[in-house]
């Protein structure tokens, strides 16, 4: 059971599921048969590898549903994001080892951006019996771990997604790329803008995009945290950023967010709004929205909602 894997100085097998996306970024047969032979070594494991979108939330929830202690999670964000939605209310722990191009939601909790190394500090964890209890997301009724997006940030999620392929093997290039392409070809950003409403009645209008963050960064270039919101964290309420417009004019307040202490300053485009319990985002079009840089089905609404103590996760000892 989850809680009491120690006893007397005696490490107590753990029931591990591994679940693997075998085709995400830095995922390779030789890394794969390294972590499978650390993590059965002291505790029993099941394998399973998903081939399609949103198989994990289903083999998640099987591998709960079957007595599973912990579920190891070895790929992108996006697999990550489906394993814990396929755990929310059960029993289990969640770990999460990097599998993708940038890993945000490991990184973020600890783990170092290589999976083999992150899995000897899993297995240190599980020997110290470390865990959190955190909270999630929710945007319409999905949980996102680290952030939501709507609007440009999540149109160049989808332009990524178009390429399939070119995503395993060219990584942050080519969504520098997809970024600019966004910026000069997309009518997304040029559009009237949806609105949203917090539940404390904090509002605005014309908003180009919105970012939802559960925990920070926001993401990673390279090794830099891009960390607009440094109050977000797993036991806090959501933090809202919106920006109004996405001309140039706005560049200095990004700017100006990555180098200062407060994150992205709430003034004339942007909107920084912390301890957000609900909020709701309308729009007169579908607009593009993305979780943990999944892109979702384009909506008119959104429901976003804070969640506490939602998933029990397992942390390396400097969290």
């Amino acid at each position: 059971m989850v809680g009491d894997w120690i006893g007397h100085g005696t490490l107590v097998p753990v029931r591990l599921a591994l679940i693997v996306n075998p085709i995400a970024s830095s995922v390779t047969r030789r890394a794969l048969v390294v972590i499978q032979k650390a993590l059965s070594s002291d505790h029993s494991l099941t394998v399973s590898e998903t081939n399609r979108k949103g198989q994990a939330i289903r083999l998640a929830h099987a591998a709960a549903r079957a007595g599973a202690d912990v579920i190891v999670a070895l790929g992108g964000d996006g697999t990550i994001n489906e394993v814990a939605n396929g755990v929310l209310g059960e029993a289990c722990a969640v770990a999460p080892l990097p599998g993708g191009s940038t890993n945000v939601f490991a990184r973020a909790v600890g783990y170092p951006n290589d999976a083999i190394e992150a899995t000897g500090v899993l297995l240190e964890a599980l020997a110290a019996n470390r865990s959190v209890m955190a909270s999630v997301g929710l945007a319409n009724d999905r949980a996102f771990l680290f952030h939501c997006g709507v609007g440009y940030d999540a149109a160049v999620v989808d332009r990524v997604e178009r390429r399939g392929v070119l995503k395993r093997y060219l990584g942050h290039p080519l969504f520098i790329g997809a970024a600019v392409a966004t910026w000069f070809r997309d009518a997304e950003r040029r559009r009237g803008g949806f609105s949203v409403e917090t539940d404390s009645g904090l509002s605005a209008r014309g908003i180009k995009q919105l970012v939802a963050m559960n925990t920070r960064p926001y993401t990673y270039l390279g090794a830099k945290p891009i960390d607009l919101a440094p109050e977000a964290g797993l036991d806090t309420p959501l933090t809202v950023l919106a920006l109004t417009s996405l001309s140039p004019r706005v560049l200095p307040s990004l700017a100006q967010g990555l180098s200062r202490a407060g994150g992205l300053p709430s003034r004339g485009a942007a909107r920084h709004w912390a301890g957000v319990h609900s909020a709701v985002v309308t729009s007169a079009r579908p607009v593009p929205w993305q979780l943990d840089g999944e892109a979702m089905t384009p909506a008119t609404e959104l429901r976003l909602a804070h969640r506490p103590e939602a998933l029990r996760l397992i942390v390396p000892d400097h969290h």
